[in-house]
């Protein structure tokens, strides 16, 4: 099998890489084995400044590593470049913040607990934020004195060389971070490999399943990041003009493919056709086309399979009694473009509801009251993400307490930042990435009591 480059606007492969041999990788298991030796007695210091050496190569390449991540993934040049940015942050934040995040925590007079690295932890990721579900990953655990081993999605090969190669022109110890370019059917053996501390994963329900069988089998430390089906939930008393607004760029976030984009919009009943107005008038006006072109909100779904799923769910949905307000239909153009759909009467019959969808495709419900809009967000196998909209203090405590999710956003669409934990409950996956939780995710919190 070879990695390609394929252009989710046109439809055509660009570049194809071979995959990497049984040697190879055993090479680049030793070479990452041997680093961790050095990384892990690394001065915290010296470990910054790598970290900001990459953030500043990120700065500078920006342009030219946008491009790559729009030909290999679809999203719009403006996203792609913001994601570069952003990770440039990202390093940038847990340089400056690793000491005081992992200094030693004093119990009492003879008691404390350090915190030491694993070793080399395999991270299994997606393509939808190529370099950002990395650098995620990578910042905190580089920073912590781990060795990062990355088995990136078949579809953004660019991107994942791109990253090896970032870290060792930053001044990294070889094998520091390695990428291996391997097929998912072989993440097992690496995972069983006893020169793997650890392995995290963002990605499929299904494919989290898979890995943490393999790292349960083992024993090894498992984080993962699973699906969302992220409720925003609109009371009475929000503001409707903005909360429409940002709705619009909460579902369409990535051209839809974001586990923590709005995906169910949940409405209280005395505001729900006049916000579902703002809403639709919103979606049907953003304009779908060329990922590069400035004027483009929305561009291809990442690859013909994703959007025959996208229509499937979309056809479900209307076969079963569904209104389309907006949307709804396939551009008859190359590439694999799906217009921004806005779903109402949608029922838990419907797949709609039931899965994570994931692409520009909204299901608007509406609820008689907070209790309704409680349950209806809930009501689901998921909890990521979720965003609420009141004015009110007592329904925004209420909304917090109660919603079941790894994270919510009040007045706000969900994103994530180096200071804030991410992660999720239920069929979301398990542990925490980013801030001083994530970091200690892949650590040994070690207990020291000294006598007398």
């Amino acid at each position: 099998m070879a990695f390609a480059t394929t252009n989710p606007a046109t439809g055509r492969v660009e570049k194809t890489f071979d995959p990497h041999t049984a040697g190879e990788v055993d090479a680049r298991l030793a070479r990452a084995y041997s680093a961790f030796e050095t990384m892990r007695r690394m001065a915290l210091g010296e470990r910054a400044t790598l970290m900001h050496s990459a953030a500043d190569l990120l700065d500078a390449e920006n342009p030219d590593v946008a491009r790559i991540l729009t030909a290999e993934m679809g999203k719009t040049f403006a996203s792609a470049k913001a994601e570069v940015s952003k990770c440039a942050l990202g390093l940038r934040w847990f340089a400056d913040h690793a000491a005081a995040l992992l200094a030693d925590e004093v119990i009492d007079d003879i008691s404390f607990v350090r915190y030491d690295p694993l070793g080399p932890v395999l991270a299994v990721m997606p393509w939808n934020f190529p370099l950002w579900q990395v650098t995620r990953f990578a910042a905190p655990s580089l920073m912590a004195g781990n060795v990062g081993v990355l088995k990136h999605a078949a579809n953004v090969p660019q991107t994942a060389l791109y990253l090896d190669d970032l870290f060792r022109r930053a001044g990294y110890p070889e094998g520091a971070f390695t990428t291996l370019l391997i097929e998912s059917k072989d993440v097992a053996r690496v995972i069983e490999d006893d020169r793997i501390a650890a392995v995290t994963l963002t990605g499929s329900e299904r494919a989290g399943a898979a890995v943490a069988e393999v790292a349960g089998r083992v024993l090894k430390k498992c984080v993962l990041e699973l699906g969302g089906s992220d409720p925003f939930v609109v009371m009475s008393s929000a503001d409707l003009d903005r909360s429409a607004r940002v709705a619009v760029t909460a579902r369409v976030q990535n051209n839809g493919q974001s586990c923590i984009a709005a995906k169910r919009f949940i409405v209280e009943a005395p505001v729900y056709d006049e916000w579902c107005d703002k809403f639709v008038t919103g979606m049907a006006a953003l304009s779908v086309g060329d990922p590069m072109d400035p004027a483009t909100d929305v561009g291809p779904l990442v690859s013909e399979a994703q959007r025959t799923e996208i229509a499937s769910q979309v056809d479900d949905a209307r076969s079963k009694g569904a209104t389309v307000a907006c949307g709804g239909t396939a551009p008859d153009r190359p590439g694999w473009y799906y217009e921004p759909t806005v779903l109402l009467d949608a029922t838990t019959e419907m797949r709609v509801l039931t899965e994570e969808v994931f692409g520009p495709v909204a299901t608007v419900e509406r609820a008689e009251n907070l209790d309704d809009a409680v349950r209806i967000a809930n009501r689901t196998q998921y909890g990521l993400g979720s965003s609420v909209w009141t004015t009110d203090a007592a329904e925004r405590d209420r909304l917090i307490a109660r919603i079941d999710a790894g994270q919510v956003f009040v007045n706000a669409m969900v994103a994530s930042s180096p200071e804030l934990p991410f992660g999720g409950i239920k069929r979301s996956g398990y542990g925490r990435e980013l801030s001083g939780v994530g970091i200690k995710e892949f650590m040994n919190a070690k207990a020291v009591r000294q006598g007398g």
